[in-house]
């Protein structure tokens, strides 16, 4: 009997803010709201979908498809890759960027992939109906945006 170790989808995800400081949401079918992002590309045989080079480079496109932000993903946040389960018996491995906009004054658009696109306060994202594993996330970009980012590298 062969062995088939389990597979583990993986989703890069990006805490990303306006020029107001806000953290850019989408609400999902689950009526949650999550931080934008999606799975890597592996490609196709014909070059149609490209491999996406890197998790860095998947959540910067996925951002972009997601809401046309540009932007470049920054470091991995201290907590940010954790162990979801969006359904009962369906986990999924979530990896979280903290993530630069290049273009912060443009409003983001939400897109055919989700129901709504929310900008939110520090102070307002304990509140929502958001998984603790994203607001998690989302506070620690919050604290390094504060302190610096040389002082949140020094953690």
């Amino acid at each position: 009997m062969t062995y088939t170790p389990p597979l583990w989808p993986v989703s890069v995800k990006g805490v990303a803010l306006d020029a107001q400081h806000r953290v850019l949401l989408l609400k999902n079918e689950r009526e949650e709201w999550e931080l934008p992002g999606g799975r890597l590309e592996i490609g196709n045989s014909d070059g149609a979908v490209p491999t996406d080079d890197s998790p860095e480079s998947a959540v910067e496109r996925e951002i972009h498809e997601e809401t046309g932000w540009v932007v470049k993903a920054g470091p991995l946040i201290d907590g940010g890759v954790w162990i979801f389960e969006p359904i009962p018996g369906r986990k999924v491995l979530i990896v979280t960027y903290g993530c630069t906009v290049l273009t912060p004054d443009q409003p983001p658009v939400v897109s055919h992939e989700h129901k709504q696109l929310g900008m939110f306060t520090a102070e307002e994202v304990p509140t929502l109906n958001m998984p603790e594993g994203y607001k998690r996330a989302v506070a620690t970009w919050y604290r390094r945006d504060a302190v610096g980012l040389d002082d949140y590298e020094r953690m």
